[in-house]
C-alpha cells in the first residue's frame, strides 16, 4: 500500500533537511554552482531568506514524518512587464528513494491550489537541467515550453566580447584603408597619366638631359601637363 504523502509549508526545523536534499539535487543535475552552492549551512540560510521574501513559499512533502521532497515557489504579482499574477516553481525535487510514490504529483497539486488561491493565470516551472524524467512528468501534466535559459561563465563571456570588439576594430581599419586607396586612385585618374616618353623626347630636341637647367625642366614638365590636360578635354568633348 502506498504511503500517504502530506504537503505542508516548510518550518524552520525542515530547512537543514531541505538543504541536504538541495545538495543531492546539485550532484544529480551535474550543473554544479549554477544550481546551488555545495554548503548546507549556507543553503539553510538562503532557504530561510526565501521564506521571508514577498511571495516566497517553500512546500515540503512528508511521508511518515520524513521530508522526502520540496518545492520552491514564488508568486509574481503584476508588474511593469506583466499585468497578471503568475506562480513560478523555482525548484521541484524528490529524493531518489521516494520517487514513483506520488510525491511530485502531490507537490504540483499544492502548486495548483496556491495558483488558484491567488488568481494566477499561469504556473511556470524551471526543471533541473538534464532531468528528462521531470521534463516528461511536467509535459504529461500540460506544461509546455515557454522559454529557455542559456548560461555562460563570466570569463568566457568577457573573452568572447573582447575578441568580437577586436574583430570589429580590424574591420573598421580595413574599410578605412580601402577608402583611402580608392581616394588616391581617383585623384590619380583625374589628373591623367603622364607620358614619360613624350617628356624625354621633348628634352632631347635641343639639349642633352644633363645640360638642362632646373628652369628648362620645369617648363618642359608644364608643357607636358598642359598637353595631357588638352587631350583629356578633347576626349571629354
Amino acid at each position: 500500500m502506498r504511503a500517504l504523502v502530506d504537503v505542508r509549508p516548510a518550518v524552520a526545523s525542515d530547512l537543514p533537511v531541505l538543504a541536504r536534499l538541495s545538495v543531492s539535487a546539485r550532484h544529480e543535475a551535474g550543473t554544479g554552482v549554477q544550481l546551488c552552492v555545495n554548503d548546507e549551512e549556507r543553503l539553510t540560510r538562503q532557504l530561510a531568506t526565501l521564506t521571508g521574501l514577498p511571495g516566497g513559499r517553500i512546500k515540503v512533502a512528508v511521508i511518515e514524518g520524513q521530508p522526502v521532497g520540496f518545492m520552491l515557489v514564488r508568486i509574481i504579482e503584476p508588474s511593469l512587464f506583466s499585468d497578471v499574477t503568475s506562480v513560478y516553481i523555482e525548484a521541484l525535487y524528490v529524493s531518489q528513494d521516494f520517487r514513483r510514490r506520488g510525491v511530485g504529483h502531490a507537490l504540483l497539486t499544492a502548486a495548483g491550489d496556491l495558483a488558484a488561491s491567488v488568481g494566477a493565470l499561469d504556473v511556470y516551472s524551471v526543471p533541473l537541467p538534464g532531468s528528462r524524467g521531470v521534463q516528461r512528468f511536467l509535459a504529461r501534466l500540460g506544461f509546455a515550453p515557454a522559454a529557455s535559459h542559456r548560461v555562460v561563465t563570466t570569463a568566457v563571456l568577457q573573452r568572447k566580447l573582447a575578441a568580437e570588439s577586436a574583430g570589429r576594430r580590424h574591420q573598421v581599419r580595413s574599410i578605412e584603408d580601402l577608402i583611402a586607396r580608392r581616394r588616391r586612385a581617383r585623384i590619380e585618374t583625374n589628373s591623367g597619366p603622364l607620358d614619360l616618353r613624350s617628356f624625354q623626347a621633348s628634352l632631347s630636341l635641343d639639349k642633352a638631359p644633363e645640360e638642362l637647367s632646373a628652369t628648362d625642366e620645369a617648363a618642359a614638365a608644364d608643357d607636358l601637363v598642359e598637353s595631357s590636360d588638352r587631350r583629356h578635354e578633347h576626349q571629354a568633348g
